[in-house]
């Protein structure tokens, strides 16, 4: 029966309890044994629709129909980031003090936009990540604030840069100005299409974005980044900004921050010497380490963000290998009144008695509303704590360094880039077959195997060759999931080989090796 609530209040709170009950029940059966379901959804383009109704109901349905529907049409649809087989893209989990702080927040329901309308959220946010910071080992004196992803973090970052070199854009804009040189981000040709995106919105152009060459290791070359910068205010050009990279999206090469900052440096004077312009001043320095920064919580890994003392700007995602429930990216800045001065804007009806002593949040991007965030984060680091935040990160590193063993162990099989983190780059490379029939071949394993339903991998390509990448960072990936992929990998590929295997006169070479 639906629901007969009065048409002016809310479902009571003694059905809350009873159904939040079941709900918390399925949601503890679903992490117990997230494996009955499988990794990608098989669901077909269009299926999910068609199985909703094209209007909304008249009056309200029952909790149960509604919950009925979630298990049938809802969770058939979902391809889920929270199974320990996922190991494409970056593998993200939500752990439990997470997803409970998630509860709270719903709750609690609180737009964080000022001190004044939540300052526990304000508050708590500044405590939180400056915890956070402490555990990175970011020195002191850096300014941070949650952002949804680092897509949002990395423009606001360049944002803050454009601000930085006194161009009078926030007042008179960007069009129609002679007076403006044409502005050039640079970036690593593996760093993430978040750069692009920010200069597309920023206004900069994405023409505007260069992509610097890498080496043998997929790291920006600071050599070919000078050269470029070079080239470019030989031209009248204006560098704006660099951003580095820990942890690139295909590879998670680690670029040398600290040689970079080096060339960074002289840009000022090789502008002043190039271009006779006084007013050249340094690239703002930002550093895209969403995924590879909360390594450093680990302490034989705090070199990864090595040079970042450098930089003007630094974003880490919680969301992706801290087991914070996404979204949850983090923004620390150096020189918080630049990015303040690039956005505060403040209307009468937001004037509060308490604004010159306290921060307002939404003085620091684009958003006026803002979710609390920091509750999630918080609960999380209170919950594991430094150690065991760390010891788990160091488990998927120790993981991933023995998948990639095995594969360079397997005759047939090539790793593909270094493994600095937790993600392992890889390929099938059969002797006699050709670079076309490689790829051909490492996209139909690629796709047995995501359609076994136990783990999902994806891909990418390197120096132009078709790659598989398996990503280890789900707070629920044991070593028995990492060689049930590798157990599937090998499957897919001698199962191949029997399709394309001359029917006579061929004796198949297996291996004994254990993993």
């Amino acid at each position: 029966m639906p629901d007969r609530t009065p048409f002016a209040g809310d479902i009571p709170p003694e059905r809350f309890v009873e159904y939040g009950k079941r709900l918390v029940e399925w949601v503890g059966e679903y992490l117990a044994h997230p494996e009955r379901f499988p990794v990608v959804s098989r669901a077909r383009p269009g299926e999910i629709a068609a199985a909703l109704p094209a209007s909304p109901p008249r009056v309200g349905e029952s909790l149960d129909d509604i919950i009925a529907d979630f298990e049938r049409v809802i969770v058939p649809g979902i391809t889920h980031w929270n199974h320990p087989g996922f190991f494409a893209y970056f593998s993200i989990s939500a752990s439990v003090p997470g997803i409970l702080a998630e509860l709270l927040t719903a709750a609690l329901n609180v737009n964080a936009m000022l001190w004044k309308t939540s300052p526990a959220a304000t508050e708590l946010e500044d405590r939180a990540l400056d915890w956070l910071r402490q555990m990175l080992g970011i020195d002191a004196g850096w300014s941070g604030h949650i952002n949804d992803t680092a897509s949002i973090s990395t423009m606001l970052a360049l944002a803050a840069a454009r601000e930085a070199a006194d161009l009078g854009v926030r007042d008179l804009g960007m069009a129609g100005r002679s007076d403006l040189p044409v502005l050039r981000v640079y970036c690593s040709e593996h760093a993430h299409s978040s750069v692009d995106k920010a200069a597309i919105t920023l206004g900069i152009g994405h023409e505007n974005v260069v992509h610097v060459a890498s080496d043998a290791e997929f790291r920006m070359r600071p050599d070919a980044l000078r050269e470029a910068m070079r080239a470019d205010v030989a031209r009248g050009m204006r560098p704006l900004a660099v951003v580095a990279t820990v942890g690139t999206t295909s590879t998670t090469s680690i670029d040398p921050v600290g040689e970079i900052a080096a060339v960074i440096a002289t840009a000022g004077a090789v502008g002043r010497t190039v271009a006779a312009t006084a007013s050249v001043a340094r690239p703002w320095l930002h550093i895209d380490a969403a995924y590879g920064g909360t390594a450093a919580i680990v302490p034989e890994m705090r070199h990864v963000l090595d040079g970042a003392e450098l930089a003007d700007s630094i974003v880490v995602n919680p969301h992706k290998w801290l087991f914070t429930p996404i979204d949850c990216s983090v923004l620390y800045v150096k020189q918080p009144e630049i990015l303040r001065r690039a956005f505060s804007l403040v209307p009468e009806y937001l004037v509060t008695r308490e604004q010159g002593e306290v921060v307002n949040l939404m003085d620091y991007g684009v958003q006026l509303g803002r979710r609390f965030r920091a509750l999630k984060l918080w609960m999380v680091i209170r919950a594991f704590g430094e150690e065991g935040l760390a010891s788990r990160i160091r488990h998927h590193c120790e993981l991933a360094r023995e998948f990639a063993g095995w594969v360079r162990d397997e005759p047939g099989w090539e790793q593909m880039a270094p493994v600095p983190f937790s993600l392992v780059c890889f390929r099938h490379t059969p002797s006699g077959t050709s670079e076309a029939e490689r790829e051909a071949l490492n996209a139909r394993i690629l796709e047995r195997v995501n359609m076994s339903g136990r783990v999902f991998l994806s891909h990418t390509k390197l120096n132009g060759i078709y790659t598989l990448r398996l990503a280890i960072g789900n707070i629920r990936t044991e070593r028995r999931h990492v060689a049930d992929a590798w157990g599937l990998l090998r499957e897919a590929a001698r199962i191949d080989g029997q399709a394309s295997r001359p029917p006579t006169g061929f004796v198949e070479q297996t291996s004994d090796k254990s993993y």
